[in-house]
């Protein structure tokens, strides 16, 4: 039986995707090669490279207007290094609003002061921090789009006289925004997008080169500009199947149609959730996440019949991180409304057995 996924990551992708990149391993493009054993210097890889980076353009609508796409690897963890040390030269700004901005703030620290805008730890992240006023100065303002672990999500950026800078990992391609708002954007794939292995760097070219400190090569975004993507051996198979992940989406209708979709699987389970006696959301109201929706019993003793229940209904990844405790429900763009669907029967089915 296949299961419904819920985890928050590696994430649920296509059946399509899976069906067309199961085939790839075996033989991809009729070459009597598999994927795994091509060249990345190939034509046929060279191709899915070029697509994959066009493609990301194209859906977050920055299509000629100075950005370059890069799948570089070393996940949102090597981007929290990167990011600091091609653009901060002085002092950036940091919106703490949970474990991966925590993180990145780490990094950041060991190229210049750091300023955090504002932070929500104080109630263990779990609403979005408003109305903070910035500094002049900045060399940017790096925010979280969204929050896995504690399912939260920003849903008005602020206007900025700086570089705007946004980790959207979990959130990538899955709700209309102004995207040419960011100056660089980055996505581990695995979230939302692919396999793990890659990560999206969107980045507006012209934001470089303003820092002093020599960078090197495999850290310098001038480097994976130059070379598109290919300054070192790419992977090969996370990139394709991120592709393929992409074409899915564009023939879906893009991010203005898959967003309906997610407002609605979204809009099923909080629902149940807010009409349900047995549970309680974590997050604040109004910075509820579409991609990862936090949640707990309000009986601890029906902890074991929940479990059981979920699980013979073929549900998978429910469990909330340590951080949070209780449940958590990722419902990436590729998460159908029927598998939501399962989700909320239990819980009914739950309340009415209680």
């Amino acid at each position: 039986m296949k299961k419904h996924n819920f985890s928050a990551g590696p994430c649920i992708l296509p059946q399509e995707v899976f069906q067309e990149a199961s085939q790839a391993i075996l033989d991809f493009n009729n070459s009597g090669l598999s994927i795994l054993e091509i060249s990345h210097r190939s034509k046929d890889f060279v191709d899915v490279m070029d697509e994959a980076r066009n493609l990301a353009l194209e859906l977050l609508g920055l299509e000629g207007l100075g950005y370059k796409a890069l799948f570089l690897q070393g996940g949102a963890s090597t981007q929290f290094l990167m990011t600091a040390y091609n653009l901060l030269q002085t002092k950036a700004g940091y919106l703490n609003t949970g474990t991966w901005s925590d993180k990145s703030i780490k990094e950041a620290k060991l190229f210049g002061d750091i300023i955090e805008v504002a932070s929500s730890k104080d109630a263990n992240y779990k609403y979005i921090p408003k109305g903070f006023v910035l500094p002049e100065g900045l060399d940017y303002l790096h925010l979280t789009s969204n929050n896995t672990i504690f399912g939260t999500q920003i849903k008005n950026f602020p206007e900025v006289d700086c570089p705007l800078i946004c980790d959207m990992s979990s959130d990538i391609f899955s709700r209309k925004l102004d995207f040419s708002k960011f100056d660089l954007i980055y996505a581990g794939a695995q979230k939302n997008m692919g396999p793990a292995g890659t990560t999206l760097v969107v980045i507006r070219e012209d934001i470089l080169g303003k820092v002093t400190r020599a960078i090197p090569s495999m850290l310098d975004y001038k480097t994976h500009i130059s070379k598109g993507s290919m300054f070192n051996t790419p992977s090969v198979y996370a990139v394709y199947v991120s592709m393929l992940t992409m074409r899915w989406l564009k023939a879906k209708g893009g991010i203005d149609a898959i967003e309906e979709i997610n407002d609605r699987k979204a809009g099923l389970l909080y629902s149940e959730i807010e009409l349900n006696p047995l549970f309680t959301g974590f997050a604040a109201k109004e910075d509820r996440s579409s991609m990862n929706a936090t949640f707990s019993l309000t009986d601890g003793d029906l902890k074991e019949t929940f479990d059981a229940m979920w699980k013979e209904a073929g549900i998978n990844g429910l469990n909330g991180h340590r951080s949070v405790g209780g449940y958590r429900a990722s419902m990436y763009n590729a998460m159908s409304l029927e598998s939501v669907g399962t989700l909320v029967d239990v819980m009914s089915e739950l309340e009415r057995k209680a």
